[in-house]
C-alpha cells in the first residue's frame, strides 16, 4: 500500500480547523485543509462571532448608549448613517482576522485546498476542486470541522429580501425601522440587544418562558428588564404560526391571534451541522439530530482515524471550546502527549448590551443537583468604577457551597463581564473558595474588586445562614 499524501487532511477553516492543524503542523506532520468558502475562517470570522461582536461595539459606538448614563445625553441612531458606514469596522476587523489565520496555516507548512469535500473512504478525501476538477488525498487522519449553519425551519419564506437568519442580517442594505427576532437563544437575544441599542424596534418571540435558559436565573431576569427598559418588546412562551413577507413588510401571525407587523424579521432557531455531501454516513461516521457528529471523549468518530471537532459536534459551539476540542483530537491522533484534555472549566460569555459572563454551576442546577449553595451579590453601582463608566445596572454573582465555601459558579452581567469571568475561571480551575477573592488585592477603582465585595457579602450571608460558630 503507498504511503498516504499527507498524515492528516482537515476539512473547514473555521477556529476547529485552522486550530486542528496548526497543533498537527506544529509537531511536523503533513498537512492540508480544504476549504469550499471564498474566506479562511468559517463561521468564527465570517458570518457569526467575530462579525456579529464587532457589530455590538459599532452600535454602543453610533448609539451614544454608553455615554447615556455619564452625561444624561439620550440620542439615537445618527440621522443619514448607512449601512456602509455601520459594517466599515467589521470590514476590517474581518480582513486582518482572515489575514491572520492565512500566515498561521502558512507558518505551520500547511496546504490549503480550496473546493468541497467529501469522503471516498475512511483515508481518501475527494476535492471537487473550485478552479474546476477533481483531486484525491490520501491521509492518515482526517479532521472533520465544517461548522455549522442556522437551521431554516418549514414554513418560514426563505429567499425573501425581508426574512434573515444570522447569516443574512449582516448583509442588510439599510437599517430597519423595525425588526421581529424569533428565538430568544445567545443569537436571538444578541442581534435583539444591538438592533436595540441602535433604536430599532424590536419584538423579541421566544417560545420558552424565559430568556437563554442556561443562563443564571437572576442574571436572565435583570437583562430583560434592562432591555425592556431600553425599549425591547418580549412575547414569550408563545410561537409564530404564521408569516406573510412582503414589499411593505413582515406580517406573523402568533399563537392566540396576535399580529406583529415589522420591517424585516430574524429567524435565531438554533443551527445544523455542515455535514451535507460529505459521505460520513457511507464509511461508518454516527450522525445525530440536525447532522451532529457523534464523537467519544478523544473526538474519534466511530471510524477511529476520522475526528470531528467544533459545532459540528454540537454543545457548547463556542470558538473557544471548538480550538480545544481540535488540538486534543490531534494530540490524540498523533500520540503527542501534549493537550490531552479539554478544561472541565469553560467560561461562557453572551455578547449582548450589557454582557454575560458565566463559569461553573447556577443555582437552578444546583437545585436540580441537589447541591447546597449560597448566593454572595455585589452590584455595580456599588464600585467606583462602575459609576465612573456609567454602567450602574452590572451585577456580580457567587455561588458558593456553605459547608467549605468552596466556589461553585461565578454569573456576572456587565460591561467586561466576558473579561472579568476569568478571574472566577481560575478560582474555580484550582477548587478554590470565596476566600481567595478577599485575600487578593485588586486595583482601585476598578470591576475586578466586586469580586472581593461578593465575597464579603457571601460571608454574611452564610454567617445569617448558619448562625453564631
Amino acid at each position: 500500500m503507498p504511503a498516504p499524501d499527507y498524515d492528516l487532511v482537515v476539512i473547514g477553516s473555521g477556529p476547529a480547523g485552522e486550530k486542528g492543524a496548526a497543533q498537527a503542523g506544529y509537531f511536523g506532520k503533513r498537512v492540508a485543509l480544504v476549504e469550499r468558502a471564498d474566506h479562511l475562517g468559517g463561521a468564527g470570522i465570517n458570518t457569526g462571532t467575530v462579525p456579529s461582536k464587532t457589530l455590538r461595539e459599532t452600535a454602543l459606538y453610533f448609539s451614544g448608549l454608553r455615554q447615556r448614563g455619564l452625561y444624561g445625553i439620550d440620542y439615537s441612531l445618527k440621522d443619514g448613517l448607512t449601512v456602509a458606514e455601520f459594517m466599515h469596522r467589521e470590514h476590517i476587523v474581518v480582513e486582518a482576522q482572515r489575514a491572520l489565520i492565512a500566515r498561521n496555516l502558512d507558518r505551520h507548512k500547511v496546504d490549503v485546498i480550496r473546493g468541497s469535500a467529501s469522503l471516498l473512504d475512511a483515508h481518501t478525501v475527494r476535492v471537487t476542486l473550485s478552479a474546476g476538477g477533481t483531486r484525491d488525498l490520501t491521509a492518515g487522519v482526517i479532521l472533520i470541522a465544517t461548522g455549522s449553519a442556522p437551521h431554516h425551519p418549514a414554513g418560514v419564506p426563505w429567499g425573501h429580501p425581508r426574512i434573515h437568519d444570522s447569516d443574512t442580517i449582516l448583509q442588510l442594505d439599510r437599517i430597519p425601522t423595525s425588526m421581529a427576532v424569533v428565538g430568544g437563544g445567545v443569537i436571538g437575544i444578541e442581534y435583539a440587544s444591538i438592533f436595540t441599542a441602535l433604536g430599532v424596534a424590536v419584538t423579541l418571540i421566544e417560545s420558552r418562558a424565559r430568556l437563554v435558559p442556561f443562563v443564571e436565573g437572576a442574571i436572565a431576569q435583570r437583562l430583560q428588564q434592562h432591555l425592556a427598559g431600553l425599549g425591547l418588546r418580549f412575547v414569550l412562551d408563545t410561537r409564530v404560526e404564521r408569516i406573510v413577507a412582503g414589499d411593505g413588510g413582515v406580517a406573523l401571525t402568533l399563537q392566540g391571534g396576535e399580529r406583529v407587523e415589522t420591517d424585516v424579521g430574524l429567524w435565531a432557531a438554533g443551527r445544523q451541522s455542515n455535514v451535507e455531501g460529505l459521505g460520513l454516513e457511507a464509511i461508518g461516521v454516527t450522525l445525530g439530530t440536525r447532522g451532529l457528529v457523534e464523537v467519544n471523549e478523544h473526538y474519534q468518530t466511530a471510524v477511529p482515524n476520522v475526528y470531528a471537532a467544533g459545532d459540528v459536534i454540537g454543545f457548547p459551539a463556542l470558538a473557544s471550546t471548538s480550538m480545544e476540542q481540535a488540538r486534543v483530537a490531534m494530540v490524540h491522533a498523533f500520540d503527542l502527549r501534549y493537550k490531552e484534555r479539554v478544561s472541565p472549566v469553560l467560561p461562557l460569555a453572551v455578547y449582548t448590551v450589557p454582557e454575560i459572563g458565566m463559569v461553573g454551576l447556577t443555582t437552578e442546577q444546583c437545585a436540580e443537583r441537589g447541591i447546597p449553595c449560597l448566593v454572595g451579590r455585589a452590584g455595580y453601582d456599588k464600585s467606583a468604577r462602575g459609576q465612573i463608566i456609567g454602567d450602574t445596572d452590572g451585577m456580580l454573582l457567587l455561588v458558593f457551597a456553605p459547608a467549605d465555601k468552596r466556589l461553585l459558579g461565578v454569573h456576572i452581567l456587565g460591561e467586561l463581564a466576558s473579561e472579568l469571568i476569568h478571574i472566577g475561571a481560575a478560582v474555580l480551575a484550582k477548587r478554590g473558595t470565596i476566600d481567595e477573592f478577599i485575600d487578593a488585592v485588586y486595583n482601585f477603582p476598578s470591576l475586578s474588586d466586586s469580586y472581593k465585595y461578593a465575597a464579603y457579602d457571601g460571608l454574611g450571608v452564610l454567617a445569617r445562614a448558619t448562625g453564631p460558630r
